[in-house]
Formats: structure tokens, C-alpha cells, sequence
């Protein structure tokens, strides 16, 4: 009958469950008791974890897990816990026996617990040798009075009352055929019984299925004693065979699972414990379910009930996990605190062990443990049930279940834990750290064939999107075991892994993130345009060819590295100031997974920024350039002319020096910067690595700078690295700019506008083309009409104009304006290039002392002439060529571009700004500021060392500066035919 009812029950079960959604929040909710808690007439029943009332007559045992009679009263029967009935002995018979089923006469008085004691040195005997029951207990060795049931005990030296079964089915101490003999119990053959247990166990990762000494020893009496009698500590045991095979379930198997699955679902009638669907009562608490898909709303559906914050008077920053744990044959041991390293198989301080449970802070460890050390450690496996312990509203402490992902499951012989989608994970409770008891196969005394060991195990906590304070998700932890063949011990060894991850939905930051890179990557084509129509202005063509496209795509480069740029350093300190400050939770720092976008885009913003500060570089290094000398001669010299014999009078010469002079402080010039770029790498490196910025870079809910050597150093956040670096960078870098324009540059020395005064004072102008038609010009004519002079007349013209007494320096007359941008037609670029490529026929003499008389009147001819065409242009001597000066349009200055074109008339635009800055390091501050940025980034991302970032960024600038000099030196000399020598 109970056979044919099965498969109905079963399947009603089943139904029941499929249909039955989750209860609402508080389903996954306990109170926290501990056996001390219960007092003296009430037990701790370990199946639920929680206290029962022990019956009439009753109390609490010594271990506190079950129920005792009363002294004076004897049991009559019990099944564990509170299962056992007592009877009152009588008045003239007031002792009972050690194991409590009989009364007996105590000649010699009575222990507190109503047992007969002895005096010293005396044995209490209450039984003979074969078993029998003495009416009265003597002091000596057994001797037999009445019948009873007994049996020799494991050690054989006394008789022992049978096991309890052997007497309620054979009423003897014999278990013979029919009856069912295992594990030490007798079970009836007309019982109903489970179906013949599997006793092996599967290591799938050895491709190993062993038959276990354990299972086969405890599994089917573990099991017939659950379903039987309900006895707690057997159905522990069964769960715990259970866990032991990977919680694995098959439809067909009757493993240790497929065993507890048939008792689960064949005793829905015993109800539920704390309101748990899933936790029946009399069984372990092993999964969410019986089949897949019920883990987002384990997961997602109920909010943990306390709120998290990292600073103020509420601050609550523990994460207050308990265990309960159980020895192998299902005795409950204790509540026990995760911290002290319960679950960390990594030796450490206990700082840094209890670090994991700070809240906010991600926790990594890892290490490699001699497999000796773990059997040595481990011989017994012990399992856990894990809790997250908070306050409930009316004082009392509560527990949450917390949820086991377990990487080794199977379920219809599919690992379904091990992908990302939640609905196909199958939820458990129960695990433990290494077992070296189930892979024993003929003797529990030996070493085992294989171990399983957790090798991997991963708290994750999730907040909750959308809210101001500090609200999570049920906690998860995630655990992969790994099979070792033992071997060698003394040489095995295996790497095990404990972390922390803190995590929260991120979609929200990625789809503004997506938005702001495509709005302004839009912006970015648009601005790439403007460009690049500007630059074909001022190259004079008008034909959209492939070196337009390349232009433009050089220009969007740029730009676009410009928005990588921005939006990684708004998300870098938008993690750093919203992680770091708040006060109750709302923000989680993505996880390193996450961060791999970020990490890309820095990339990216390297490569387009290389790319235009390389074509940056081959733009200055390829300007026009040419020093307008406007000294004229000073009288005549006799001049006596080789080969002919005679003097003639001749123009006195003009001295060089002056050109020379100018060309030496031009060359100086090339590479200055807005910053000091030492001070600016050894600024950056003393507030990371001395002042203790870099610890903001930390995933942990500390904003302090400094950190003690004992306490646990969180990993380091890549996106947070990259804001606390980026920036420092950008403060230091602006405090610079700020000084050097507000104080250095006003009250020491501003070198460009010293050019531009040393140019007026040696009366020589310079003529620039950074393109084709576009440039600019610095006016140097001197208003005394000489420079070169003595320094008395130097003196004196210094004096005259600073009284006002000369004309002023402009180009204009009554106007100082001395810089100008320049946009010239291209029938004056036409003539320019006439000329210069005649002055360029010639690099210059290679040797000042043997260079060939007709190559240095080459080169000197070709010189004067640029020299006469450049000052007559100026002077408006060429009217078909001629100029005109206004100031450009503030729409112009905006973009950087000229709205009119230098058709007849070239066209020199007043500049106040010394832009001719642009065609120097100085003007480019930006780009090389962005550049170093991102140059340090990558190298510290690449190498998680500020140092080693710091170092190899001032060598990329000092290589990139000697290249510029170099290279800036040499078009200087082919273009000015100044001689290389006079540089220095």
C-alpha cells in the first residue's frame, strides 16, 4: 500500500512546487538561538534550528540537542529530540540506570541526575556480565538478576543494553532474514523501505566514481532511519552524504541525493520549518527547489533588511555572517562566527582575515597549501549552513539564509551553475571545505584516494539599483571544488582562493556612457570638419583630394581621443568622489570584468593622441621659417677686389651676430613648455606614493590617505587608479599654469614676449609658414632705425623710448601691435617659393673655413634676396602682392579658422596672444599634457606601479624633447641658412 501510494504523493508534490511562487520577504528569515538559549525545559532541535519544549517529565540533555527525563522517571521510548516518553519509577525503587530506560535501587545514594553513584575506586555495576538487569545496583562488577535485553559492546569487556531497533523488530538482540541489517540498526522487513542506496560517489573532474567505506557503512541506515523514525541526527547525516556528492540529482539515481529527494518529497506532510517552502521539517535545508529557474527570485525578489553606510553616527560596516556547522554523522557542533578565518583555508593575521566582512571592502586571497597540511587539518569533514545575522525590529537577532552556488552541481548530468544565466541555476544551503572522508574506499583508517577540496569560494554582494541607502540583495556564495588524487601528499600541493565581491547593476553608467561618447564622438566629426575646412584655407586648395581625407581623419583622431579622454577622467573621478564620500550606500565600484570597457577606452585615447602628437610633431618640425634682417649699412669701406689689383668703395657689411643671436633664442624657445614637466612627474609621484593618494585607489570604503602595515591592503581599482592619478595630474598641471601666468611670467620672465622685445631690439623680424598660405609674423624693426651699435647709443635709444620719445613698435604707425597672423595670397606664396628654392639649393657651407667661394656667394646671394623680397613685401613696396591688416572676427578666434580669403591681397591679422606659439611647444600645452596623462596611465594599468609609470613617462619626454631640438634645429638651419655651429 505505501509502495503504490508513492508515485502519486510524489508527483502532487512535485505539482505543488512547480505552481507554489515564493513567500513573500520575510520567508527567508529566522530568528538566531542557540542551544544556551533554551533553557532547561526546552532542547535545541537541529534540524531547525531553533528551540523545541521538551515533554512532561523532561529537560534538557547535557549536549543541549535533545531531551533527558527528569531524575526519578525512566524512558520508555525514545526516537531523539524530544521523541521520547518518560515514566515515573517507583517511590521504593527511586534510581534509574546510566542509560536512563530502568529503575533501580541505589544502596548508595543518587547523582543530581537521579543515577546510582559509587564511592571511590568502586565500579557501579547495574547489569551482570551477560546483560542482565540487577534490581539493585551494586558497586562491584556485573552479575546477573533479571532478563534483559543486552549485548557485548564494541570493546567487549560489558554487557550493554541492544540497539533499540534490534528489540522493536526481533525482540532480541539477533537481526536475522527477514530483517534488514545495516549500519548497526535492524529494520523490519514489513516496513516500508527505502530503495537499495548507491554507496559511491562521483569526481567528476578525475573521471572517478569510487564506492565510498562511509556510504556504504551510513547511507542506507542514515537513510531508513530518516524515513522511519524521523530521527534528526540520521537525516544530518543523509544531507550531509548528500552535499558530499556535489548536491548532484538525477532522475534515476538513488544516491545519497536521489535518497533525500525521495524523503523530501514523500514527507510534505510534516510541514515546513520557519515558513520556509523549501525547508522540511525533520530534514536539513539543502536546496531552493527541486529543479532550476527559481534562483533570480531567491536572489532578487526580497531586500536584506539593514541598511549599510560608510560614514556618521550610523555607520555599519560589518557584515555579520554565522555558520551552523555539523560533523560528518550529522551532530550539530556549534554556531560559529566566519570570522577568525573560518571559511579562509590562507594563513593570515587576524586583521586581515576579518577584513573580508568590512562592508564596501573587496577581499582577496590566495595561496598554495601542501596537501599533508589539509589532511592533517581536514581529516573530518565539517559542513555549514551560512547566515547573515541582523537586528529585527523588535531587538531580536535574526538570521538570512544565505544562498550556495556550488560551480560542481549537476542536475540531469548538466553542470547548469557554471554559466552566467541566472535562470538556469539551481540554488543550495549546505557545504563545507575539504572532505577526505568520502573518497576512502575499504578503510576509514587510511588516506583517501581522492579529496575534494574548495578551492575556489567567492561571497558576492549586490546592491540594489536605485537606492539612496544602502540597501542589498541577499548575499551569495559561490564555491568551485576541486578533485585531487592523492598521491604523494608531502608533494601534492593545491592553489585555494577566498574573496569578496561587491557588485551592482552598471547598465545604467554603460548606456550614459555610450550616449556621451556617441553625442560628443559626433561633436568630435563635426569640430574634425571645421578643422579641416580651415586648414584647407590656409593651404590655399579648394579640391577635396586624399590628403584632405587624411587630414581630416588626422584632425578626428585628435578630437576623438579628446572625448576618450574626457569621459574616462569624468568617470574616473566620478567612481573616486561618489565611492569614496557617501555616506549610506547608493554606489558599488564596478567589478574588474566590468572595467575592461573603461580600460579600452584609455586605450583607444592613447592611440589617437599618439597619432596627433606625432603628426604634431611633423608639422613644427617642417614650419618655413626666415629671420628679416633690417639693418642697412652704415656708410662705405674700401674693398680691394681679388685678381684685378685695384680698391674700390664698397657698402659697409651688416654683422650676422645679430641673426645668429635671434636664431639661438628661437632655437631655445621650440621645446619651453607652460609647465615644468620634471616638476610636474616628481609632483604627481610624491602625493601618490609619500602623501598616500594612491590608497583612494583602493576597493575598500576608506578615504583615508594613510593605511597601517597590519591592516588588510584591499586590490587596487583600475578605474579609480586612473581618477586618483588623472586627477592629480590635472591640478598640479593647472596650479602650474596659474603660477606661471599669474606670478612667473609677470614678474620674472615671460620668454615670449622677451623674444618679441629682443627681436624690435635687434632689428630683425620673423616671417613664419605653418602652412602654405597661413603663418605669422613677428615685426622686429627696430624705431631707432639701427641695432647695431655700441652700448652707449643702445643706452641712450632705450632711454629715448622708454620716455616716450620715438616712434612705437608697431607695424602700424602709432600702434604697438607686434604679432601678427598672417593669411597671404597665393601669388605671394608664389614668389616666396621661388625664392626659397634657391635658398634652399644650398643647406648652407659645410665647413665655415673650406667651403667653396662660389657656393658661400650662392648662398649669400640667395639670402640677401629673401631677405630684400620679405623686408619689401613688409614695406608694401609690391602692390600686386600687397597686404592689409584688421582684426579678425571673434567667431574667427573661436574656431580657429579665417572667413576671408587672401584673393588679391594677403591679409595680417592683429594678434595680442603670441600665437605664433602655436607652432612651439608652448602652444600645444594641451596635447602634451593629455599626452603624458595618458602616457603614465597606461603604463601604471599595465604594470600597477606609479613609480615605474613616473619614470618611463619624463624618459618619453626627454626623448621626445631631444627629437624635437634635434630635428627643430636642423629645418631651423636649412630654412634660415644659419650655420648649425653658432647653435648652441
Amino acid at each position: 500500500m505505501a509502495t503504490r501510494r508513492r508515485p502519486a504523493a510524489a508527483a502532487a508534490l512535485l505539482l505543488a512546487v512547480a505552481v507554489t511562487a515564493l513567500p513573500p520577504a520575510r520567508s527567508f528569515s529566522l530568528p538566531l538561538q542557540r542551544p544556551a538559549d533554551c533553557g532547561d525545559d526546552r532542547y535545541f532541535d537541529i534540524s531547525r534550528l531553533a528551540c523545541g519544549p521538551c515533554g512532561a517529565h523532561q529537560r534538557q540533555s547535557a549536549g543541549g540537542s535533545s531531551c533527558v527525563c527528569l531524575p526519578g522517571y525512566r524512558m520508555v521510548s525514545s526516537n531523539g529530540g524530544s521523541s521520547i516518553s518518560c515514566e515515573k519509577c517507583p517511590e521504593n525503587v527511586s534510581g534509574v540506570t546510566q542509560d536512563g530506560w530502568n529503575c533501580i535501587i541505589c544502596p548508595k545514594g543518587l547523582t543530581s541526575e537521579g543515577k546510582c553513584k559509587c564511592p571511590n575506586n568502586e565500579i557501579l555495576v547495574e547489569r551482570s556480565v551477560d546483560g542482565i538487569l540487577l534490581s539493585e545496583a551494586s558497586c562491584v562488577r556485573c552479575n546477573g538478576s533479571e532478563q534483559s535485553f543486552s549485548a557485548s559492546d564494541v570493546s567487549g569487556n560489558r554487557c550493554v543494553r541492544c540497539e533499540q531497533t534490534f528489540i522493536n523488530v526481533s525482540k532480541s538482540c539477533d537481526c536475522s532474514s527477514p530483517n534488514l541489517l545495516t549500519g548497526g540498526l535492524c529494520f523490519s522487513a514489513s516496513q516500508s523501505l527505502l530503495p537499495k542506496g548507491i554507496a559511491t560517489v562521483r569526481f567528476g573532474q578525475l573521471g572517478i566514481t569510487l564506492t565510498s567505506e562511509w556510504f556504504l557503512k551510513n547511507l542506507q541506515s542514515s537513510a531508513s532511519a530518516c524515513w522511519l523514525y524521523s530521527n534528526l541526527t540520521a537525516c544530518q547525516a543523509l544531507g550531509n552524504m548528500c552535499v558530499m556528492n556535489m548536491n548532484s540529482l538525477s532522475s534515476s539515481s538513488t544516491d545519497a541525493c536521489g535518497l533525500f529527494q525521495y524523503i523530501y518529497v514523500n514527507t510534505a506532510r510534516l510541514g515546513v520549518v520557519h515558513s520556509i517552502t523549501f525547508w522540511r521539517h525533520n530534514l536539513p535545508w539543502l536546496y531552493y527547489g527541486d529543479q532550476p529557474g527559481l534562483a533570480s527570485q531567491v536572489l532578487e525578489a526580497n531586500h536584506f533588511p539593514t541598511i549599510f553606510s560608510f560614514k556618521g553616527t550610523d555607520k555599519n560596516l560589518k557584515l555579520q555572517f554565522i555558520a551552523a556547522s555539523f560533523d560528518a554523522a550529522g551532530n550539530f557542533l556549534k554556531w560559529q562566527s566566519l570570522e577568525g578565518g573560518l571559511l579562509q583555508l590562507c594563513p593570515d593575521t587576524q586583521t586581515k582575515l576579518n577584513a573580508a566582512y568590512a562592508f564596501g571592502t573587496t577581499y582577496q586571497q590566495s595561496c598554495k597549501i601542501s596537501l599533508s597540511k589539509i589532511l592533517l587539518d581536514f581529516a573530518n569533514p565539517i559542513f555549514y549552513d551560512l547566515f547573515l545575522e541582523y537586528n529585527g525590529g523588535n531587538g531580536q537577532q535574526n538570521l538570512w539564509a544565505v544562498p550556495v552556488l556550488n560551480l560542481n552541481l549537476q542536475y540531469s548530468e548538466k553542470f547548469v551553475n557554471q554559466g552566467s544565466n541566472m535562470n538556469n541555476w539551481l540554488l543550495t544551503r549546505r557545504f563545507f571545505l575539504v572532505d577526505a572522508l568520502s573518497g576512502k574506499e575499504s578503510d576509514l583508517g587510511k588516506l583517501p584516494r581522492v579529496i575534494r577540496i574548495a578551492s575556489k569560494i567567492t561571497i558576492s554582494i549586490r546592491l540594489v539599483s536605485h537606492t539612496p541607502r544602502g540597501t542589498i540583495y541577499p548575499p551569495l556564495i559561490t564555491v568551485a571544488y576541486t578533485d585531487v588524487l592523492v598521491q604523494n601528499p608531502e608533494a601534492q600541493s593545491v592553489t585555494v582562493s577566498f574573496s569578496v565581491s561587491y557588485e551592482m547593476n552598471q547598465s545604467e553608467a554603460e548606456v550614459q556612457t555610450d550616449i556621451a561618447l556617441g553625442v560628443l564622438g559626433g561633436l568630435a566629426v563635426l569640430w574634425a570638419l571645421l578643422k579641416t575646412a580651415g586648414w584647407k584655407k590656409r593651404t590655399g586648395s579648394s579640391i577635396i583630394d586624399l590628403q584632405t581625407v587624411l587630414k581630416f581623419l588626422l584632425f578626428y583622431a585628435g578630437d576623438l581621443a579628446n572625448v576618450f579622454f574626457i569621459i574616462t577622467v569624468g568617470t574616473g573621478i566620478y567612481w573616486l568622489v561618489f565611492f569614496k564620500a557617501q555616506q549610506f550606500v547608493s554606489v558599488l565600484l564596478p567589478l574588474p570584468s566590468q572595467e575592461e570597457d573603461f580600460v579600452t577606452y584609455i586605450a583607444c585615447a592613447f592611440s589617437l593622441k599618439a597619432l596627433q602628437f606625432l603628426q604634431l610633431l611633423v608639422s613644427q618640425l617642417t614650419i618655413d621659417i626666415f629671420f628679416i634682417d633690417w639693418e642697412r649699412p652704415k656708410g662705405k669701406v674700401l674693398k680691394a677686389v681679388e685678381g684685378e689689383g685695384v680698391v674700390k668703395s664698397a657698402a659697409a657689411p651688416v654683422s650676422i651676430w645679430r641673426t645668429y643671436f635671434i636664431a639661438n633664442e628661437w632655437n631655445e624657445i621650440q621645446t619651453m613648455r607652460k609647465i615644468n614637466p620634471l616638476f610636474q612627474v616628481l609632483a604627481v609621484l610624491f602625493f601618490l606614493e609619500v602623501v598616500g593618494f594612491s590608497n583612494l585607489a583602493l576597493m575598500d570604503s576608506s578615504s583615508s590617505l594613510t593605511r597601517s602595515s597590519e591592516s588588510y591592503v584591499a586590490p587596487w581599482s583600475r578605474i579609480l587608479r586612473f581618477g586618483v592619478s588623472a586627477a592629480l595630474w590635472l591640478a598640479i598641471a593647472f596650479l602650474q599654469m596659474i603660477f606661471f601666468s599669474v606670478f612667473y611670467e609677470r614678474f620674472v620672465e615671460d620668454k615670449l614676449s622677451q623674444f618679441v622685445d629682443l627681436c624690435c631690439m635687434s632689428n630683425i623680424s620673423v616671417f613664419l609658414l605653418s602652412h602654405s598660405c597661413f603663418g605669422y609674423y613677428i615685426h622686429g624693426r627696430s624705431v631707432h632705425g639701427h641695432a647695431d651699435t655700441n652700448m652707449e647709443e643702445m643706452n641712450m635709444n632705450l632711454k629715448r623710448e622708454a620716455e616716450n620719445l620715438c616712434s612705437q613698435r608697431g607695424l602700424l604707425p602709432n600702434t604697438d601691435g607686434q604679432t601678427f597672423q598672417i593669411s597671404i595670397s597665393r601669388k605671394m606664396r608664389l614668389h616666396y617659393d621661388i625664392i626659397h628654392e634657391t635658398l634652399t639649393r644650398k643647406r648652407g657651407p659645410a665647413r665655415l673655413l673650406d667651403s667653396s667661394a662660389t657656393s658661400s656667394e650662392q648662398s649669400t646671394k640667395a639670402y640677401n634676396t629673401m631677405n630684400k623680397f620679405l623686408s619689401s613685401f613688409i614695406d608694401h613696396v609690391h602692390k600686386e602682392i600687397d597686404y592689409i591688416v584688421k582684426d579678425k572676427l571673434p567667431l574667427e578666434r573661436i574656431l580657429g579658422m579665417e572667413f576671408m580669403e587672401p584673393i588679391d591681397k594677403s591679409i595680417f591679422y592683429n594678434d595680442e596672444g603670441n600665437s605664433f606659439s602655436d607652432v612651439l611647444y608652448y602652444g600645444n600645452e594641451t596635447t602634451l599634457l593629455i599626452f603624458d596623462i595618458l602616457f603614465f596611465s597606461v603604463v601604471d594599468l599595465a604594470s600597477q606601479s606609479f613609480v615605474l609609470a613616473a619614470i618611463l613617462t619624463y624618459l618619453q619626454q626627454e626623448i621626445f624633447r631631444f627629437i624635437r631640438n634635434t630635428l627643430g634645429k636642423k629645418n631651423l638651419v636649412s630654412k634660415t641658412l644659419v650655420d648649425e655651429r653658432f647653435l648652441i
